[in-house]
């Protein structure tokens, strides 16, 4: 029995305590009133596509849209094969075709929230990178329409981390925000990544770990996660992201 009450404590100091002052925080801030009142141009971020004829991989983050946007996050993937004049963005969202290709500008805000890159590939890397990628997207396993879920997934972030898995040299994962990056795709309750130095388990996203080079130690409970940085020596914290190295 005391086992369970520090057990209780423990979860709502790590997990609950900043789910309720990120929310306090979004209730003092500014937000558009519906995604018709919201910013979806450009933010500027990436230089013009012809502006370089390397290859280049980009992966975004972005604070997503209502009261959710006070604790969750959207990822994107963006490309660009070399020599093309344009870029090419991948997002799974819940209305219309669920893996939507340049629906918005590579770099747009997303419900007016500014992007972040959370990883970037450049030149021969991305050159050898782009087929595996595009790939992982082609056979990403909830790409039909209906295949949304926005808790605890698939969503937006179930899709680009599924790639990321498939992709390790891709060398990063999803910031904790990003709630549904450890649903595993068709139900799994373990999964390995392609390099097997990364390995997951959960209970449909609900709970579980990640262990490896690139999570860490991360601890996944109700979609939001806290962790140790062992390569990268850092902190995750639930909602508010990863703090160090």
């Amino acid at each position: 029995m005391k086992f369970f009450k520090l057990l209780m404590i423990a979860i709502s100091i790590v997990y609950f305590l900043p789910v309720i002052v990120a929310a306090a925080l979004w209730v003092l801030g500014d937000h558009p009133a519906s995604w018709r009142d919201a910013t979806w141009s450009s933010a500027g971020i990436l230089p013009p596509a012809k502006a370089s004829p390397d290859a280049a991989i980009y992966i975004f983050s972005a604070k997503t849209g209502g009261f959710k946007g006070a604790v969750s996050s959207h990822s994107w993937i963006v490309t660009k094969a070399e020599g093309d004049q344009t870029y090419n963005r991948y997002d799974k969202v819940g209305w219309g075709s669920p893996i939507r290709r340049n629906g918005y500008p590579a770099d747009a805000f997303w419900y007016s929230n500014p992007p972040q890159i959370i990883k970037k590939v450049e030149g021969a890397e991305a050159a050898r990178l782009i087929p595996q990628v595009e790939k992982a997207i082609q056979g990403y396993p909830y790409s039909k329409p209906g295949g949304y879920q926005i808790f605890p997934g698939p969503n937006s972030n179930t899709f680009v981390a599924h790639v990321l898995r498939s992709v390790p040299d891709l060398g990063v994962v999803l910031p904790p925000d990003a709630v549904g990056r450890d649903y595993l795709p068709e139900g799994r309750f373990f999964a390995i990544d392609a390099d097997h130095r990364d390995v997951h388990a959960t209970l449909f996203g609900l709970a579980g770990i990640s262990a490896g080079l690139r999570s860490g130690l991360e601890v996944h409970f109700l979609g939001l996660v806290a962790g140790l940085d062992i390569m990268r020596p850092g902190i995750k914290i639930p909602v508010f992201g990863r703090f160090g190295v």
